[in-house]
């Protein structure tokens, strides 16, 4: 008895905030992981192809071209719509399932590196929780703007212009300095609840998603920070550049540096901003990243790294016994706005009420991005699937279909 008892000791693990017993977590290696069959993670060989088969005939419609599919969609068709930022063209419907930390079964192309829109907002907030890790922000509650040192753009083309005839012209950014905007904080930055007002990048934050009503645009008034949601790319960018002035680096060399390198992740991704953030840091030419490709740039990546980045989150930011990003951070992440109880910190979209997705756990969450692009992560299965270039439509049914697999 004393033996089985041992061996149990061994095998389990208790996890104190869920209160049920898990089994030990296997973590793969920087360039290799390892592969279980369906049967062996207690899956539907049958049921998980078909699962698979779904999403390949429910690819995106959308041009491959990204360039001409940003065209051809809203986003185009927007105030200030046009890219400032490389797009490429994207591949084949693809994916991978992960039981357990293992690789159960892939699809397509996933080592194909590819813009993975959206989902580079939870990378933002990662850096964010890094931030938060380390002491450089005390609370995600504090106003931002006490943290903002004056932002140096650097633009070769105002060097060389005589300043003399531009003496009305800030020559530094700003990004706090209304009274609305210094009642901004980090969580409502996180939330998009902010309501951050101005302009950064050359994109006004009234043209990303405007309303209708054009001609209150410019002087509508604005919400109080906190009280509603609202999807907005250039409040992102705002969060990104405010987080880089706290890091005085490179976000790309904060992720690798303290995530990505930590979790094993290929070298082959790339994080990038647009071809006007570009900013004078410590002496150094820096670009300020975006945290989407609403207009080009952001995360390109595989979809193997996308796994890495969602077992991370799965194991409440642990990695093969070392704590990458803190569990007090993923539980803040998968708490819900109070003005938008499907969201977290971005990019986490919560499945509350199961509203977003019907058929899964509602513990269960996602990292999203557009075309779909999709890191599903379910702790109650210990699973993680990764789809790319899936209509949106599907997502739901693509996830029932993998979970009606499990044994």
């Amino acid at each position: 008895m004393k033996t089985i008892n041992t061996f149990l000791l061994a095998f389990f693990l208790f996890n104190g905030l869920s209160g049920v017993l898990i089994a030990q977590q296997y973590f793969p290696e920087k360039n290799r992981w390892e592969t279980k069959t369906p049967e062996q993670a207690g899956m539907s060989k049958e049921l998980l192809q078909k699962a698979i088969q779904f999403a390949e005939d429910h690819a995106s419609k959308a041009d491959k071209n990204l360039k001409m599919a940003h065209y051809q969609s809203a986003f185009g068709r927007e105030p200030f719509g046009f890219p400032i930022g490389p797009m490429k063209e994207r591949g084949e419907a693809s994916g991978l399932i992960i039981k357990n930390g293992y690789l159960i079964a892939e699809w397509g192309q996933p080592e194909r590196v590819d813009l993975t829109f959206s989902v580079a907002k939870s990378m933002v907030s990662a850096t964010v929780g890094l931030a938060f890790d380390q002491g450089l922000i005390e609370s995600e509650h504090d106003l931002v703007h006490p943290y903002m040192a004056p932002i140096i753009p650097y633009s070769p083309i105002h060097l060389q212009r005589n300043k003399a005839d531009h003496l009305e012209e800030e020559d530094v950014i700003e990004l706090f300095q209304t009274e609305h905007n210094q009642k901004i904080t980090w969580d409502h930055l996180l939330r998009q609840t902010s309501d951050w007002e101005g302009t950064l990048w050359g994109k006004p934050d009234w043209a990303d998603r405007p309303s209708k009503d054009s001609e209150n645009w410019l002087d509508r008034e604005r919400d109080e920070p906190g009280s509603v949601y609202k999807y907005n790319d250039t409040r992102v960018n705002v969060l990104a550049l405010a987080s880089m002035n706290i890091w005085r680096k490179a976000l790309p060399v904060v992720l690798k540096d303290h995530l990505m390198d930590k979790i094993g992740a290929s070298p082959t991704w790339r994080w990038t901003g647009y071809e006007n953030s570009f900013v004078i840091l410590d002496g150094h030419i820096v670009q300020a990243v975006s945290g989407g490709s609403h207009w080009g740039g952001g995360m390109f990546i595989n979809a193997f790294d996308q796994a890495r980045f969602g077992l991370l989150t799965l194991n409440k930011g642990a990695w093969n016994g070392e704590q990458v990003l803190s569990k007090e951070w993923i539980e803040k992440s998968l708490t819900p706005t109070p003005a938008q109880p499907t969201y977290g910190y971005m990019n986490y979209f919560l499945n509350t009420d199961k509203q977003l997705l019907p058929d899964a756990p509602e513990t269960a969450f996602y990292h999203l991005g557009a075309g779909v692009n999709m890191i599903y992560v379910d702790r109650e299965n210990d699973l993680v699937v990764v789809a790319r270039w899936l209509e949106n439509s599907q997502m739901n049914e693509f996830i029932k279909r993998v979970l009606e697999s499990l044994n």
